[in-house]
């Protein structure tokens, strides 16, 4: 099929080759005629791709500027920490790709070889890929609606050669939108362990949570657990801790026990997480004995746990 035009129903839409949208588009026939409903073929070639990794993790958030590609770093150099550990870092925020900022890569370009794209290496034991690595400038913008990012994800999940994996983490954009939809979509015959979603304590931020759970819910994608980022501030002196934003609802701990959903914990902030971010080093180096990598730990343990209870249960089955 040709590239479809702006408005495009989509081919398994009632409305293929019969809507406005679909006067004057090459593809108009073809959808009108229902061949162009057929399963996409990149779901099997994914499949395929995908039996290399163990465990696969999406971590979501339902509004932006909540610590999710942060999360999602911190989680990567986490599990990198066991050097046995094989992690790959998948960045999908197509028009906001800040990973190669925080990991320290930016610059850095992608390499193909006769096996797909090579990832980028931050250590032996964990590679990166984003769309930021593509671009001639981090200051490029990208302008693209959904087809066009639909396919740069499919071309991620097929054609990077990621070798062995133990954790695939893939940081998506903020929402519930096309890039969530794809990345289920082309994921889900090879499965994916769960969802880690972020929110911050006031009710702006679990009001979209409940949204993203609630997408979870429908496309059936397991709910690892929520965390509380930005979760007050303990004082490095007097060790007091100040709600920078108070949680007025009961925050993330109340929202868990109403929709029966696990609290993996709780992360405070700390001016250097920031800090380590904006150099591009891990925050674990740089600040080993603040409150904020003792909670992090914790989460990546009950997230390492959660991954092997599915693996053992998965077995079981077989």
């Amino acid at each position: 099929m040709e590239e479809a035009p702006h408005g495009c129903p989509g081919a398994d839409s009632a409305q293929a080759g019969r809507g406005a949208s679909c006067q004057g588009c090459p593809n108009q026939r073809l959808c009108a005629s229902g061949a162009g409903a057929a399963p996409d073929p990149a779901v099997e070639e994914i499949k395929e791709k995908m039996r290399t990794v163990k465990h696969r993790i999406l971590v979501l958030s339902g509004k932006g500027g909540v610590g999710k590609s942060t999360f999602s770093a911190h989680l990567a150099h986490g599990l990198a920490e066991d050097g046995d550990t094989q992690v790959a870092l998948l960045d999908i925020d197509i028009c906001g790709p800040s990973i190669p900022k925080i990991m320290g890569l930016e610059g850095e370009q992608v390499h193909q070889s006769g096996s797909g794209w090579s990832p980028v290496y931050v250590e032996d034991n964990l590679g990166v890929m984003s769309v930021g690595f593509l671009l001639s400038s981090p200051d490029d913008a990208v302008i693209w609606r959904g087809p066009k990012k639909n396919g740069m994800i499919k071309q991620f999940l097929r054609d990077v050669d990621w070798g062995d994996v133990d954790y695939l983490i893939v940081d998506t954009p903020p929402g519930t939108s096309d890039e969530h939809l794809s990345v289920v979509q082309y994921l889900a015959a090879a499965h994916i362990d769960g969802a880690v979603i972020l929110t911050t304590p006031q009710e702006v931020a679990l009001q979209d949570v409940r949204k993203e759970i609630s997408f979870c819910h429908k496309v059936k994608l397991p709910v690892i657990g929520v965390v509380e980022n930005m979760s007050g501030f303990i004082c490095p002196r007097c060790k007091k801790e100040s709600q920078i934003f108070p949680p007025t609802t009961g925050g993330a701990e109340a929202m868990c026990q109403d929709l029966k959903i696990p609290l993996l914990g709780k992360v405070p902030l700390d001016p250097l997480i920031g800090k380590s971010c904006d150099k591009g080093q891990s925050f674990f180096v740089e600040a080993p004995d603040s409150p904020a990598t003792a909670a992090y730990r914790s989460i990546i343990h009950r997230i390492r746990e959660f991954c092997g209870s599915r693996q053992s249960h998965n077995a079981d089955l077989i």
